[in-house]
């Protein structure tokens, strides 16, 4: 594949992934990263790359989940100084993870993950209840430790984190599921930043991708949270598994070498 049709390819590719996961207050890093890779981009590109269209999907959805008033600041901002400082740590040392594990280590994220999204499908819908007036002293114990964890591989992995951070407020925080996704979005918007740092620090972006990608991302993310409030998404988060499922596939058999 020649490097015209890989980056147009990504653009197109961006914008879908980015319309589909801001509906779920996520970012997509947990796809941009394989799909970047599988294009033939370097795995610290990859990362790197994925970390920016993290940090404009997040960005973009989470100013329409903030218009309906759906993120709650004062509990967010409890998960930024830990998530900061992992992301920062992750983005500096993903120079030294060697693009074939970088690979074998999304096979198995990305096999685990789609299960997750599938068994939506099927899962009992949690009751919904209001905000708690204040958290826990354990929970925010919990929330410094989780949040670090999540930074260190959003920096290292080039992913967002929603994926975990989403549950992780809705499980363990008590939150209702509608703050849970505008949330996640401001705090994967920290996280983002400081991966990027992390990278931007020790290493070089390749901005002519950055540039070409971040257009169709941002208004992917725009559209996508927009049309969050309309439709109902286990379905979907079901489709988005199965995606994933074929995502690992191809990258299974490209490290085989059979692509």
């Amino acid at each position: 594949m020649d490097a015209n049709t890989a980056l147009l390819l990504a653009v197109i590719f961006s914008f879908l992934i980015a319309f589909v996961f801001s509906m779920f207050g996520q970012g997509g890093g947990s796809v941009y990263s394989p799909l970047l890779l599988l294009l033939g981009y370097a795995g610290i590109i990859a990362t790197s790359t994925s970390l920016v269209l993290n940090l404009i999907t997040s960005v973009s959805a989470g100013y329409i989940f903030y218009r309906h008033k759906m993120i709650d600041f004062k509990m967010s901002f409890l998960f930024v100084p830990s998530i900061g400082v992992g992301a920062f740590i992750g983005g500096a040392l993903a120079k030294f993870v060697n693009t074939t594990v970088l690979m074998w280590l999304f096979v198995i994220f990305l096999l685990g993950l789609g299960a997750r999204m599938i068994y939506t499908y099927w899962e009992k819908k949690k009751v919904e209840e209001k905000a708690p007036e204040r958290l826990s002293t354990v929970t925010r114990v919990l929330i410094v430790l989780f949040s670090f964890g999540v930074g260190f591989i959003s920096g290292l992995l080039g992913v967002g984190g929603g994926v975990f951070i989403v549950p992780f407020i809705v499980y363990v925080c008590k939150y209702p599921t509608k703050f849970a996704a505008g949330s996640s979005h401001l705090i994967i918007s920290f996280s983002a930043l400081f991966g990027i740092i992390g990278h931007a620090a020790f290493h070089s972006l390749d901005l002519p991708l950055i540039s070409a990608t971040s257009v169709g991302v941002f208004i992917g993310g725009i559209l996508g949270a927009k049309t969050s409030m309309r439709f109902k998404a286990s379905a979907i988060r079901s489709g988005l598994g199965l995606i994933m499922w074929v995502l690992a596939v191809q990258l299974l058999l490209k490290l085989l070498g059979y692509l």
